[in-house]
């Protein structure tokens, strides 16, 4: 019980001072948390792990799409499974019809930023702008679906972090177009936090819909 209790601390200590840290950086009220017991655990880190991947095979997907390497295809292909498993996650909880249509949006999502990234890559700013009004109306969509299906995640809240990803995806794509290394190199850091952040939004949201599946 005392290793228990240790633990759970721990994991509350770690949890506070991110969260803490992240609002400091954002400019908004830091979030309440409880203490975290093992079965949110099981939600919460696989969570994380499917925001960190989308981070970094969005990433790697820039980076292919950009160099015209000859990996492209393959990378998109697990980009779109990793759509595949965000929409699988939040099955237990909203079942197979909510599945199929997170998956969806987010595949939308992946497909929009592929037009965007060949759309800066030649410089064609109409395009560009074209494709940044469909990303933006896709983010909406899935906003407002997520919201609905959950009125734990406040609506402003959430679209403003998904806004902050697109925002940050674009720098990192005109970073790289820049040859500014050093710029990119942090971005995608700041696109990883951003979106475990996120991550973590969304499983707290679920925790309070939920309680009773998480005692």
């Amino acid at each position: 019980m005392k290793k228990q209790l240790v633990s759970c601390l721990a994991v509350f200590t770690i949890a506070i001072t991110t969260s803490h840290s992240l609002a400091w950086a954002e400019g908004r009220p830091a979030p309440q948390r409880v203490c975290i017991n093992q079965s949110v655990i099981q939600l919460k880190y696989p969570m994380q792990k499917l925001w960190i991947e989308h981070a970094w095979w969005t990433r790697s997907f820039i980076v292919s799409s950009l160099a015209g390497l000859k990996d492209q295809n393959d990378v998109l292909a697990r980009l779109l499974q990793n759509q595949v498993d965000l929409g699988n996650i939040i099955k237990p909880y909203y079942g197979e019809q909510a599945r199929d249509k997170l998956t969806s949006l987010l595949k939308e999502h992946i497909l929009i930023a592929g037009k965007i990234i060949e759309a800066a890559k030649a410089g064609d700013q109409a395009k560009f702008n074209q494709f940044n009004k469909d990303w933006i109306r896709n983010a909406d969509e899935i906003v407002a679906f997520l919201t609905n299906a959950n009125p734990n995640w406040n609506k402003q809240v959430l679209a403003d972090m998904f806004y902050t990803h697109l925002k940050l995806t674009i720098a990192e794509v005109e970073y790289r177009l820049k040859g500014e290394w050093a710029a990119d190199i942090k971005t995608a850091d700041t696109i990883e936090t951003h979106l475990i952040h996120m991550g973590d939004f969304l499983t707290d949201g679920i925790v309070k819909q939920f309680p009773n599946r998480f005692r």
